[in-house]
């Protein structure tokens, strides 16, 4: 397997805890188009397992395919909290070796840079050209990808948006979702990481979200307004297709 953009993870993070699995995992071959929309479009998230084969694409994003190829490439990269105001522009190159590291857990989310979405479509179409994207989708809706590469321990607060799928290319993701009228208790400017040690193990079985770890082969589905915050366990490779 090639080598992967990896770091260690921070020193009792906890990171190593996938917690829990709340949502219903769904072999591909399970789920047509027509039983996604009636059980899960409009109501509730669902992971689905081996939908897709994106070994090309995982092989395209090794640490050394990626550096080759977009090293030099300015990046755009947002701050990790519930409302991304700021906005850093910095080369690629500089980003895995000074930025893709473990989050510090003190550190709040207005400090915290984050690379996922605002990709230069000229620049990285080539990559997404050669992602397979789940086959299922919503009447009226069009795909738009968003590609994303971080540090163990990092992550967004929870927040909000249209629907769409998740898939984790290296690494793990974990998971924490609402439905829409559940607004959750949690800070915007304070870090998943922060929010997992300091509120999740005190919420009680009434406020509990649904949730779980996310791994390679594996994407999930998010419905329209639901809330999420996400926590990567690993340095991670992921890209999201929202249905907007």
């Amino acid at each position: 397997r090639p080598a992967v953009l990896r770091r260690s993870q921070p020193e009792g993070s906890g990171l190593e805890d996938e917690g829990g699995c709340s949502i219903e995992v769904l072999d591909g071959s399970e789920l047509s188009q027509q039983q996604f929309l009636e059980r899960f479009a409009f109501s509730r998230p669902v992971i689905i397992r081996g939908v897709t084969d994106n070994t090309r694409f995982q092989d395209l994003c090794s640490r050394s395919g990626l550096l080759q190829r977009y090293g030099s490439l300015t990046v755009r990269l947002s701050t990790a909290n519930t409302h991304s105001y700021r906005k850093v522009d910095v080369a690629f190159q500089d980003y895995v070796d000074r930025l893709l590291r473990p989050q510090d857990a003190a550190a709040l989310g207005s400090e915290t840079l984050y690379f996922f979405g605002d990709n230069n479509l000229t620049e990285w179409q080539n990559l997404l050209d050669r992602y397979q994207a789940p086959p299922y989708f919503l009447p009226g809706r069009s795909a738009a990808y968003s590609f994303g590469i971080a540090g163990p321990g990092t992550g967004v607060p929870f927040h909000w948006h249209g629907p769409g799928f998740s898939e984790v290319i290296y690494g793990r993701k974990r998971w924490f979702l609402y439905p829409p009228d559940r607004e959750p208790r949690f800070h915007p400017n304070r870090t998943t990481l922060s929010w997992l040690t300091d509120t999740y193990p005190d919420l009680p079985q009434a406020e509990a979200p649904l949730e779980c770890t996310v791994r390679p082969g594996e994407v999930l589905y998010f419905p329209d307004r639901w809330w999420h915050a996400t926590l990567n366990l690993d340095t991670s490779v992921f890209i999201s297709t929202f249905l907007g």
